[in-house]
């Protein structure tokens, strides 16, 4: 599959569209149209289902040491500035960013590739945003015409090692920038903070500034106690939220993989230091199983612990469950999910400021007079265990997955092309998006075959006997070929067709998207049956 097509039909058939389009649209920023909202919401609940509301706090589930419970937040988009300055956001959540003098763009230096050439007594580096063979035939085409050569000259090039990343290249005044003519025209990198400043207040200044949230695992930390205080959990318990988070991405691509606006699925998992690492185990499992059930499985997704240098200050491990999209290079993955160990560096940092690691310890960061550069709360967020008289700071289990960069996978993973015969018998190629059913947007279609001896009337009965308890669609326009193949590009795993023969003996065909089988039941067990084969039960 090439990207572009599923870009089209994501437009074609009401999946996303671009922000503010009629506008000439707004980089890095969607809009679900009402197909993708159906989806997008589908794996949210899916998620908060299997994560939350079915799990059962009285078994031990497989692989976990103990019971745990779980709770749910939902907490704002805007919180006291003191919040990002303690978590370290606020001085350390920034990318390096380049800017080219002579096209007056910018790019994220960590984005940026390229490799060296020698030709005709040069040697140069050319850049390019652009990884693949793609890439490669870009940088050619680059490479000939900054030496005023023709495509036959390729010969001449002698490319020098691999493509590599712009972050290996020390001495720009020999790069060709992406979009440059000449060389040398590249900044030296410099630091971009990623947060969206705003001001709180009709008369407010920069006294008043805040920031719109990079991510929804702070409001978790800062309610930790209230959660406590309110409720009857006990440490193990996790509290997951679900949210609008943003960041000012340098440059964002690649569809909604780097978006501006993103909506996360967090899990903040509070348990004893002690039991740390059997938990991150556990939840690394357990999150990678859920996609593997709804659909992406085989060689595109995979499981990966970070290298001890990748691992960030606080973390004692960490893995990313990724996902190998059409837009990237072979061999390449995107992230999808973090699953990481945190220890207890955010409740501590909360409470007594900015944490920094000197040597193997967590140290409260001091300013030149000795004193927190950030001050916590203040606030005693450690926990006390009733039943074993013993007061810690928890340790934190983190899976961050991302709600629109999963729904991509997922849209990604579905997109499927095979070849059927046409109402005349011809072969012709059929789309399909081949979803679980749980996150397919509509979950059945109902059709009369035609419009016409009371089939309209009892397909229109079936319908109302399903929408009450799953998203239904019902459709009578055009033939009936059509209606398959279009149901068919949504998605729909099953259609419901009413014809002569339901006149006769009240049974109805019902079609499999992926295997195109049909099957005649009763029409008055159809809700049963399409529940059945769509939740389960």
């Amino acid at each position: 599959m090439e990207m572009d097509q599923l870009v089209a039909l994501c437009k074609r058939r009401g999946f996303l569209f671009q922000s503010s389009e009629i506008y000439g649209g707004l980089n890095g920023f969607w809009d679900y149209g009402p197909l993708g909202v159906e989806l997008k919401r589908n794996v949210r609940e899916a998620w908060w289902r299997d994560m939350v509301t079915a799990h059962d706090d009285m078994d031990t589930p497989d692989g976990a040491p103990c019971p745990y419970e779980m709770a749910g937040l939902d907490c704002t988009i805007i919180m006291h500035p003191q919040v990002w300055k303690c978590s370290g956001h606020y001085d350390l959540f920034h990318d390096y960013m380049v800017d080219c003098r002579e096209s007056k763009r910018r790019y994220r230096h960590d984005q940026v590739h390229g490799r060296w050439v020698e030709a005709r007594g040069q040697r140069f580096f050319v850049a390019t945003q652009t990884l693949g063979p793609e890439g490669q035939d870009e940088m050619q085409h680059r490479a000939l015409k900054f030496l005023g050569l023709r495509a036959k000259n390729a010969e001449e090039l002698a490319w020098d090692g691999p493509m590599v990343c712009l972050t290996q290249v020390d001495d720009f005044s020999n790069v060709l920038g992406p979009d440059a003519k000449t060389l040398g025209t590249l900044t030296e990198p410099r630091e971009f903070n990623l947060m969206f400043k705003t001001i709180i207040g009709a008369l407010g200044g920069e006294e008043s500034a805040a920031f719109l949230r990079p991510e929804t695992a702070q409001g978790i930390f800062v309610n930790f106690k209230n959660v406590i205080d309110s409720t009857r959990v006990k440490i193990p318990f996790g509290i997951a939220q679900m949210g609008k988070s943003f960041r000012n991405e340098i440059t964002p691509r690649n569809f909604t993989f780097r978006s501006r606006e993103f909506e996360q699925m967090e899990i903040e998992f509070f348990c004893h230091p002690d039991q740390g690492p059997a938990w991150y185990k556990y939840w690394r499992d357990r999150r990678y199983r859920w996609y593997v059930e709804l659909g992406l499985a085989g060689d595109r997704l995979r499981l990966r612990d970070h290298d001890a240098d990748e691992l960030s200050h606080y973390s004692t491990g960490t893995a990313d469950i990724e996902y190998a999209f059409p837009f990237m290079a072979d061999g390449e993955f995107g992230e999808l999910e973090g699953i990481a160990h945190r220890g207890d560096f955010d409740l501590r940092s909360h409470m007594e400021g900015k944490l920094v690691r000197e040597g193997d310890a967590l140290v409260v960061e001091k300013d030149e007079h000795g004193q927190p550069r950030h001050r916590g709360s203040g606030r005693d967020l450690s926990y006390f265990d009733a039943e074993t008289k013993e007061r810690f700071v928890p340790h934190v289990i983190e899976p961050s997955a991302g709600a629109d960069r999963a729904t991509l996978a997922f849209l990604c993973e579905a997109y499927c092309e095979d070849e059927v015969p046409d109402d005349k018998g011809k072969p012709t190629t059929r789309t399909f998006l081949k979803f679980h059913p749980r996150l397919a947007p509509y979950k059945a279609a109902v059709f009369p075959l035609v419009r016409k001896d009371g089939m309209p009337e009892v397909a229109r009965e079936i319908y109302k006997q399903l929408k009450p308890r799953l998203n239904v669609f019902y459709d009578e326009k055009s033939a009936v070929g059509r209606r398959y193949r279009r149901q068919d590009e949504i998605g729909t795993p099953y259609c419901i067709t009413v014809d002569g023969q339901t006149l006769q003996d009240g049974t109805v065909t019902i079609r499999d998207r992926d295997t195109l089988e049909q099957w005649r039941i009763p029409k008055a067990d159809c809700a049963a049956e399409i529940q059945r084969r769509v939740l389960g039960y």
